[in-house]
């Protein structure tokens, strides 16, 4: 048997050779699974904070609603907080976000939201300004559709002067709806 230094036969050197090697190739594949596991963590924690706000923003193209009493279609324009405004045609959709139940056409990506005051303003501010324009609007709710003009929009309702369908005419009464039950306007 040959010696090498320190008087240690030359098999019994490569063995610790190999078992170092192997210890030291355990320790790294466990590193890469820790740093694998890491960023798995920070992928789930950072799409948990996600909002469906923040992907419609991201969207080009058109996207189907799917809501609690039908179906709009249109390309993403403006978002808020707890809206989405959809352009389809000459059709303009304001969708309350609460009324969602399923979005196709989304992309994975987010966008985040802008910092100008006037994209995060409520539902209320953008109904606001729906009452202002004095349009005709077609509201959608839970409970059925009414053609109207929005008089007047408070903190959770509004009120609508509903019109005939054939001429547009007011009816002469007025309906409050609650912000909750609507499911879509539009106008045009």
């Amino acid at each position: 048997m040959s010696v090498g230094l320190g008087g240690v036969p030359y098999g019994v050197a490569m063995r610790w050779d190999a078992l170092f090697a192997d210890m030291e190739m355990q320790l790294a594949a466990a590193s890469a699974q820790d740093v694998a596991l890491e960023v798995a963590d920070r992928t789930r924690t950072e799409r948990a904070s996600v909002l469906l706000a923040d992907r419609l923003r991201a969207a080009r193209g058109e996207v189907v609603l799917t809501l609690r009493s039908g179906v709009v279609a249109g390309r993403v324009v403006d978002v808020g907080p707890a809206w989405v405004l959809l352009v389809d045609g000459a059709r303009e959709h304001l969708v309350p976000l609460a009324s969602v139940v399923t979005v196709a056409g989304l992309p994975h990506a987010a966008a985040p939201q802008e910092r100008s005051a006037l994209r995060r303003l409520g539902l209320g501010h953008a109904l606001r300004a729906v009452a202002r324009d004095r349009s005709l609007v077609r509201l959608v709710t839970v409970g059925g559709a009414v053609l109207g003009r929005i008089d007047a929009v408070g903190a959770d309702h509004l009120d609508v002067t509903p019109a005939y369908e054939d001429s547009g005419r007011p009816t002469g009464e007025t309906r409050a709806l609650t912000f909750a039950g609507i499911d879509v306007i539009s106008a045009g």
